[in-house]
């Protein structure tokens, strides 16, 4: 039975896009045929960072609209066998999506995928709502700042009350957390919330930390997602994220100061002499 997993945020600039692709590859990877969907209608960046922005021809909002089929419209990556990207319209507002037949969708595709993952628009307007509603599962994706931390706290308190599973009374939606941009150095001058900070605030099983990183920036220029630098730290803790979605234990890396190693800190001194 395919499952569905909303990858959703408060606020805007977190990363999330950049984690939906990851999240799918790394699914995708792991031997799970998976599609990617965007939902944000009007703003699409998806397909940029999987890098197959020329070759969309049909989007969401034609299917849904019944103007083109699935078939016409998904895009299967070439990097990964199984791994499909359904992209937004850049042309159409966010009332084109309509909730039955966004579900008629998602029916569809549960016949032949193993994970649906859903990128949802920030906030909490209509595309934030139609990606979340028939969700199995909620990604949320925060920084590690107050205003991304509260801004998440309001969408969990949406994911357990407007969900298909909330009105129908079923098991909840299962929660996990992302939390992306996170420098050690900064939680130590004080500038950034620590891991702890955020966990106390909202109280949600941790599924990865992701370094600020270097790593990002370019794999979202080049059109990679950045699981797919496996020598990078980014994508080294993307992996290990998507090992703990599929069950596995594994301990946070990248969540600490590096200390300096005895040559560096000499010659370090030593510089400071020179001056």
């Amino acid at each position: 039975m395919a499952h569905i997993i909303v990858v959703t945020s408060g606020k805007g600039g977190v990363g999330k896009t950049t984690s939906s692709a990851a999240i799918a590859s790394g699914l995708a990877m792991a031997g799970h045929k998976t599609i990617v969907i965007d939902f944000d209608v009007g703003l699409r960046n998806l397909d940029l960072i999987m890098g197959c922005e020329r070759r969309v021809v049909y989007d969401f909002v034609n299917v849904v609209k019944k103007e083109a089929t699935l078939k016409q419209a998904m895009i299967k990556d070439k990097r990964l066998e199984n791994l499909f990207i359904l992209p937004a319209s850049q042309t159409r507002d966010k009332d084109a999506l309509e909730k039955e037949a966004v579900g008629e969708i998602l029916d569809e595709l549960k016949k032949e995928f193993d994970y649906i993952i859903c990128d949802s628009p920030a906030g909490i307007e209509k595309g934030a709502f139609m990606a979340m509603y028939y969700a199995d599962s909620a990604i949320i994706v925060t920084n590690p700042e107050v205003s991304s931390v509260r801004d998440s706290d309001r969408i969990l308190g949406i994911l357990a009350s407007k969900s298909q599973r909330a009105e129908s009374g079923a098991e909840p939606i299962k929660e996990h957390l992302l939390l992306t941009r996170y420098s050690p150095a900064r939680v130590e001058s004080g500038d950034m919330l620590s891991i702890d900070d955020v966990m106390d605030i909202l109280a949600v099983p941790l599924l990865g930390v992701i370094p600020e990183s270097q790593a990002v920036l370019k794999a979202s220029n080049s059109g990679t997602p950045v699981i797919l630098d496996e020598q990078s730290d980014a994508g080294q803790a993307y992996g290990d994220a998507i090992a703990r979605l599929l069950g596995e234990d594994r301990p946070l890396r990248f969540t600490k100061m590096q200390k300096q190693g005895l040559l560096k800190r000499l010659f370090k001194q030593k510089e400071g002499a020179a001056v």
